[in-house]
């Protein structure tokens, strides 16, 4: 029977979110308690919190928006790696994996879990940008990481955001990988279909191969 992973990290006020994006938070207009006949949420929110897909537009000015993304993209098969670098993933790193038969790859670093921890932490694994470019010139179509971003905290030029939107990968922050081995998934990533947004938070699920 296959084993299903929900990889998505729960959204809370305990979710840290990247320096100078909107926190998560959550009321209630309308509350039974308060003597209504029902509940609703109202939720601020940024699109980059928790598990979330960057589209093109994130950082080009012409790119495609969250609600352009193709499905075709964001489900079918995924090959979840483990990198033990300690600071950041380089191209020496991502050619030992030999990813040519994939297309989507989800990056297991140190990170995972790290979302538990409601501070931001600074020193996260991100990716260099000529590992970014390496999974660009491999076919990668989708790559996925398992904190707040794939750039170098205070980054300038955001380079890696640049080679891999610029080519037209989607990108998934934000990844809770801490229970899943590596190897080989069916892959669900379904971003919510805000018209114009440069991103989305997402529901990522994975489902091991029959």
């Amino acid at each position: 029977m296959a084993k299903i992973y929900d990889v998505t990290v729960p959204l809370s006020a305990e979710v840290p979110v990247f320096p100078g994006d909107p926190r998560f938070h959550m009321d209630f207009p309308h509350r039974i308690t308060d003597g209504e006949p029902y509940n609703v949420a109202r939720l601020t929110l940024g699109v980059h919190s928790g598990t979330h897909v960057d589209a093109p537009f994130h950082f080009l000015a012409e790119g495609a928006t969250v609600d352009q993304l193709p499905l075709e993209i964001l489900m079918g098969k995924c090959r979840v790696v483990e990198v033990s670098a300690r600071d950041k993933v380089e191209r020496g790193d991502l050619e030992r994996l030999d990813l040519r038969d994939d297309i989507r790859v989800l990056l297991k670093t140190r990170m995972s879990g790290q979302l538990r921890n409601p501070v931001f932490q600074e020193d996260f694994v991100y990716l260099t940008p000529d590992a970014a470019t390496y999974l660009v010139q491999a076919g990668i179509k989708l790559v996925g990481i398992d904190y707040l971003s794939v750039e170098r905290f205070g980054s300038k030029d955001f380079a890696a955001h640049h080679a891999l939107l610029g080519a037209g990968v989607v990108i998934v922050e934000g990844l809770e990988l801490s229970d899943v081995p590596p190897g080989e998934y069916d892959m669900t990533c379904l971003p919510l279909r805000i018209v114009g947004a440069d991103g989305s938070p997402a529901r990522v699920v994975l489902r091991t191969r029959l």
